[in-house]
């Protein structure tokens, strides 16, 4: 195919089906806001300098749940590859998807520099999941489904995904006042460590509404653990993890072996 449909590059679709399972779920103005800042994925003082911060906090807490070394690992939404590129550090056998074509290339281009052979894609987890299913051992999914038109459909597509006895791993911002104060109004508007209008309060996700999403798709939750923030300790990577899940919050979940 080789129409375009807004910024979604889908000359890569192998089908009018696969075109269609990926416009169904894709923001736009998701892509296009994300794709402003593409040149600055791996500025670690940029504006995306907090996915640098929390990003050791992320895999630590993936590490301890799951052997990685050696893994069939799918980072689903990758951006500029940040964490893809620390889970190929740790031995995974990493490929990443990102829907944003900008943030791609930039990902392709720090990792051959990096000197890492990550298979990055500019697709959706969906359409990935009718070429893959049962394909990996580890997934990750953070920092996405509260950018997307239907999270349920993200959750899906990675149990379709996961191997049998597979891990998938999510993050997201809970739904609560707490929630709202720190990460739009302090962080976007006060602070200014992110940019404006990066989150939209409606879309973000309650743990028990994860856990539902993941149970649907056959899932069953290992684990869940907050990340806080703690400055005082670290100036360079002051988020940790706490049993706080108020905020922001990873989900540990395992596909079931028949």
């Amino acid at each position: 195919m080789t129409k375009n449909h807004g910024s979604i590059p889908i000359a890569q679709f192998q089908s009018e089906k696969e075109f269609y399972m990926s416009i169904n779920n894709v923001n736009i103005a998701e892509i296009e806001k994300f794709s402003q800042h593409a040149s600055e994925w791996w500025n670690e003082q940029g504006p995306l300098k907090t996915l640098h911060q929390i990003n050791p906090t992320r895999v630590q807490w993936i590490a301890s749940q799951v052997k990685l070394l050696g893994t069939k690992t799918l980072d689903i939404g990758c951006g500029g590859g940040i964490l893809s590129e620390a889970l190929a550090k740790e031995g995974a056998q990493v490929t990443a998807l990102d829907m944003a074509e900008d943030s791609i290339e930039i990902a392709r281009e720090h990792a051959k520099s990096s000197q890492l052979n990550i298979d990055y894609q500019a697709v959706t987890a969906e359409v990935w999941a009718e070429r893959y299913p049962e394909e990996y051992q580890v997934i990750t999914c953070m920092e996405l489904l509260e950018h997307v038109p239907d999270p349920s459909s993200v959750i899906h597509a990675s149990a379709q995904l996961l191997a049998p006895g597979g891990m998938v791993f999510y993050s997201t911002i809970n739904r609560n006042p707490k929630a709202w104060a720190l990460t739009i109004g302090a962080a976007e508007y006060l602070l200014k460590w992110i940019p404006k209008g990066t989150h939209q309060y409606d879309t973000f996700i309650k743990p028990s509404e994860l856990s539902a999403m993941a149970r649907q798709s056959g899932l069953e939750i290992v684990a869940l653990a907050g990340v806080g923030y703690q400055p005082w300790k670290s100036k360079e990577f002051p988020f940790i993890l706490v049993k706080d899940t108020s905020v922001n919050y990873m989900m540990a979940c395992r596909k079931p072996i028949r």
